[in-house]
């Protein structure tokens, strides 16, 4: 199944739920203009055809001390296949990394990473993602504040 498969139905739905995940599936359907029951099938159906992977919470990360916010190029020595892998797996065991791209351009990955402050950060970077796989550079920009993020 593909998005040209979904209808305005299933659409309203993905964009509704994108900004509100928590809604009660009776108030979807009134704002989707269909009953509770085949709202819910669809909703059903979205979920076992993998448009929806899961739902979370949005943090108030300032409140949590996890406010300061860094994306990092990284370089790698190797791309082949194994390398990629390997990075990528170690990538995803480093919990202070939020977010992982594979880029097209001058360097290899673009990570985005919290911190509680640039001491932090630079110890996360000295001793966490310097030494995961294949890394042979990196370069560090801060960001000075997160005008929108995820969804939100």
């Amino acid at each position: 199944m593909t998005r040209n498969d979904l209808d305005s139905f299933d659409l309203a739905i993905l964009s509704i739920l994108r900004r509100d995940g928590r809604i009660s599936v009776t108030e979807l359907a009134s704002r989707i203009s269909l009953s509770k029951s085949p709202t819910q099938a669809r909703l059903k159906r979205l979920e076992r055809e993998g448009f929806i992977t899961g739902y979370q919470a949005l943090l108030d990360h300032q409140r949590l001390g996890l406010g300061h916010v860094v994306f990092v190029e990284v370089r790698l020595n190797d791309t082949r296949e194994a390398a990629l892998r390997a990075f990528k797996d170690a990538v995803n065991a480093t919990v202070e990394i939020e977010e992982c791209h594979l880029i097209a351009g001058a360097f290899d990955y673009l990570l985005k990473v919290r911190s509680s402050d640039i001491h932090n950060y630079r110890q996360i970077l000295a001793e966490r993602i310097s030494s995961l796989p294949h890394v042979s550079s990196t370069s560090t920009h801060v960001a000075m504040e997160s005008v929108k993020e995820s969804g939100r």
